[in-house]
């Protein structure tokens, strides 16, 4: 089970390392991405589908570009990133309390 959060987690960390080289310099694509990055050319394509579908970003023929909405869109996700470390606390102290 922990390995499946953390593969996940490094999934995430990806597609924020990804998106905030986008706010950064947008429109950026992906041989770009990855050259700043120092992530394989697979791996950023595979993350940019990710981040179009949950709609963070927008593909033009320049590249890719941060939503419109970018700022709020992080603020909600960081909102859900403490809720959901809470959880995690939550969950780790009632393992400890099995002991």
């Amino acid at each position: 089970m922990l390995e499946r959060l953390q593969t996940q987690v490094g999934k995430e960390d990806r597609d924020l390392t990804i998106l905030r080289v986008i706010v950064a310099d947008g429109p950026i694509g992906i041989v770009k991405i990855a050259e700043r990055t120092g992530l394989p050319e697979h791996k950023v394509r595979y993350s940019l589908r990710m981040l179009e579908n949950d709609e963070f970003v927008e593909p033009t023929p320049n590249g890719a570009i941060p939503a419109d909405d970018i700022e709020e869109r992080l603020r909600q996700v960081n909102e859900g990133v403490d809720r959901l470390t809470d959880r995690l606390g939550e969950v780790r102290d009632a393992f400890d309390g099995d002991e």
